[in-house]
């Protein structure tokens, strides 16, 4: 079944952050799911599991750092694994084409439809990796990375509406929209260049964030 066209809200809390665990990403879920949000995004086993219980479909990733890869979103065919282990329909990976401590895009996209019976929601940060991950069979394009990869630094302040764009005008797949989309009018441009889904983060689910860009902006020194 296809992801819901609308919004999607990504409950992720780093390890450092006071909101960190199931419990408050569960929380975090529900929350969304009762504000209207069609999907949740989540990170690891124990927070995908947790996200579960508001009933929408999951988006999962698991996020594997490496000193000597740049690749650390589902890596390798374990990671994706264990996402559906958790319960998510949905698994997320980075389908750029970086060193990676594991199979090639391609290889994983096949194992995790075949193996898993699972979606692929591909991460991507230019045209040319979303075009090539729609032809190794990703169900999604997400924009997810640009800006963050070599070939798309330094990363700019706004969202990247021209990839959704051009992305949408040449694929048949659903292109959603993600990264730096902290305004519900940006989230309407997104929608309007021809986006299926918009994910939105930080600017719901991270309080800390929010609360230093009030700080940084509105408060006098």
């Amino acid at each position: 079944m296809m992801l819901p066209r609308g919004l999607v809200v990504s409950c992720q809390a780093r390890a450092d952050n006071p909101l960190h665990g199931p419990q408050f990403m569960g929380a975090m879920a529900l929350a969304a799911r009762d504000g209207g949000a069609v999907a949740i995004r989540a990170n690891g086993p124990a927070d995908i599991a947790a996200v579960g219980a508001a009933g929408l479909p999951v988006i999962g990733i698991h996020k594997i750092f490496s000193e000597r890869y740049p690749v650390y979103i589902t890596p390798d065919f374990a990671a994706a694994a264990a996402v559906v282990d958790a319960g998510a329909g949905i698994v997320a990976l980075d389908c750029t084409e970086r060193p990676r401590d594991g199979e090639h895009p391609g290889v994983l996209i096949r194992r995790i439809h075949e193996e898993l019976g699972a979606q692929v929601f591909a991460d991507i940060s230019t045209r040319e990796e979303g075009l090539k991950a729609a032809a190794w069979g990703a169900d999604y394009v997400a924009t997810t990375l640009s800006g963050y990869t070599e070939a798309t630094l330094p990363k700019p302040d706004a969202p990247h509406l021209e990839l959704v764009e051009a992305l949408a005008a040449r694929l048949t797949i659903p292109v959603i929209a993600e990264g730096r989309y902290n305004s519900p009018d940006l989230v309407r441009q997104a929608f309007s260049a021809g986006a299926h889904a918009v994910v939105v983060g930080t600017m719901i689910t991270n309080p800390r964030e929010i609360t230093r860009a009030f700080v940084a902006t509105g408060v006098p020194q």
